[in-house]
């Protein structure tokens, strides 16, 4: 496990709760790797997670936890959940509450977000997994791709979502706020906002995940009265910290990879926002997913 430093931050002193984020990427696959282990040793109040890829059936107890799920139609594919301490005094998913927002339909029953309000603390976590997408047309080079040239499918795909999503997440943060609570949305964006966040960046430039328009899209949802990008604004101006390497070669190694795991929260609760870690492996073998949990640690609300 690699522990960041704590940075110091101008949060009200309190026991605080943590809340994590991990793209399991397979949470059975993830379980028989040591999953449990790692969640009854780390012990956090809130677990926000993606790429399920299962039935409902499968997904399982978790002790001590109550979880909010939403699967999706997509057999193997997709998925996401909440655990809690506590049942949540609400949950929404767009499966069963179809979004609003124009061009976010056609994911409704993709198991993509999963929105909770939480009993023991004024905060609603909503979490998400955006879909990766693809390069545009004129970035694609037949034989230089891992998979066959789409003409630019995935890559439209992936910006209808981002446009419809950008209008939608606002739409929740300001029902948060008029309900007195504040709002945290978690997750793979499956977007690097910044340099700091992709070891290789002039190179990612060219890469689904770090293209102009996607950072653009994530500066557009971020902003000091709006979402606060919590990990970045605890572990500074300075590379990292990752949460995603490649399951191939010596990235894991090495420690070549991205940052597209994040927890964007209102400013209230980002004030609140103690400290940040990464509980990376300690070794490829030992590894869990290609991400690893992103956990912070917040001073409780007054």
């Amino acid at each position: 496990m690699t522990q960041l430093t704590p940075v110091p931050s101008d949060s009200v002193p309190g026991e605080g709760f943590a809340v994590a984020s991990f793209n399991v990427n397979g949470i059975r696959a993830a379980r028989r790797r040591g999953f449990d282990d790692w969640l009854d040793r780390r012990q956090p109040d809130v677990v926000g997670i993606q790429e399920l890829r299962c039935g409902t059936d499968h997904v399982g107890q978790f002790p001590g936890y109550v979880a909010a799920v939403d699967v999706g139609s997509v057999p193997g594919r997709n998925g996401v959940a909440v655990l809690t301490r506590r049942e949540p005094v609400a949950v929404r998913t767009w499966a069963a509450t179809p979004p609003r927002a124009r061009g976010l339909g056609e994911f409704a029953a993709e198991g993509r977000y999963i929105e909770v309000d939480l009993a023991d603390r004024p905060v609603t976590v909503a979490n998400l997994y955006l879909p990766k997408g693809g390069l545009p047309a004129e970035l694609q080079r037949p034989g230089s791709m891992r998979e066959k040239p789409d003409g630019g499918a995935k890559h439209a795909r992936k910006m209808r979502f981002l446009t419809g999503f950008a209008r939608e997440l606002q739409r929740s943060r300001l029902t948060a706020l008029r309900a007195g609570r504040e709002f945290l949305l978690i997750g793979d964006l499956n977007v690097a906002y910044l340099e700091y966040d992709v070891t290789n960046w002039r190179a990612a430039r060219k890469m689904e995940g770090f293209l102009p328009e996607e950072r653009e899209w994530f500066g557009s949802v971020v902003g000091p009265r709006r979402l606060v990008d919590v990990v970045r604004r605890l572990h500074g101006d300075r590379p990292g910290p990752l949460t995603w390497w490649s399951w191939a070669g010596e990235s894991f190694a090495k420690d070549v990879g991205w940052r597209i795991d994040h927890q964007l929260a209102t400013p209230g609760l980002a004030r609140r926002a103690v400290s940040v870690t990464v509980d990376k492996e300690s070794s490829p073998d030992r590894r869990l997913s290609d991400h690893a949990p992103l956990v912070v640690t917040y001073a409780d609300l007054d």
